[in-house]
């Protein structure tokens, strides 16, 4: 186990990451953790009190690594850009399943159920964390709905996400 105190922060124009909330993992830490390890991977842990896991460490190609810094984290923690955090963490190799209902809808169309079994784990991973951050059922069935629409047409999780955002327009 890794533990350090960092400070948050916040990219400004950074291409794909521009307003991202997050913290650095310096490049000896990560060695510690995942020594020779370049590319990213998922750590768990606690971000002050707050628990974490599966959550993933984006290399920087300078050795360090970062950990984005989601809504629902900066919430627990109550901390925003510039505050100090205390960090804790530990790989996290424990796989990600797809929740059951997920696993269920997908048996019954066959196309969805293909693309899925074609994405590769990481992309897997979008969509099950998706529909397991959903607070209600009702939520859940519909991230479910939408997923199943979404692989069926062959459209990515970004792609998905994009859909829905006009839809609600």
């Amino acid at each position: 186990m890794i533990t350090f105190t960092t400070i948050i922060q916040k990219f400004g124009q950074q291409g794909e990451k521009t307003g991202w909330t997050y913290i650095v993992i310096p490049a000896e830490l990560s060695e510690k953790m995942k020594p020779g390890v370049k590319k990213s991977f998922r750590v768990k842990g606690k971000l002050d009190n707050f628990s974490i896991s599966k959550v993933a460490l984006l290399p920087m190609g300078d050795g360090n690594f970062i950990m984005p810094l989601n809504l629902q984290m900066r919430k627990e923690i109550k901390k925003q850009k510039g505050a100090s955090v205390n960090v804790q963490l530990i790989p996290d190799d424990e796989p990600i399943l797809p929740p059951p209902e997920l696993l269920e809808c997908l048996s019954d169309e066959p196309e969805a159920q293909k693309n899925f079994e074609q994405l590769t784990g990481s992309h897997r991973n979008y969509y099950i964390k998706w529909i397991n951050g959903a607070k209600t059922d009702a939520t859940k069935a519909k991230r479910i709905a939408h997923t199943i629409d979404a692989l069926a047409k062959k459209k990515d999780f970004g792609a998905m996400l994009r859909s829905i955002k006009v839809q609600k327009q």
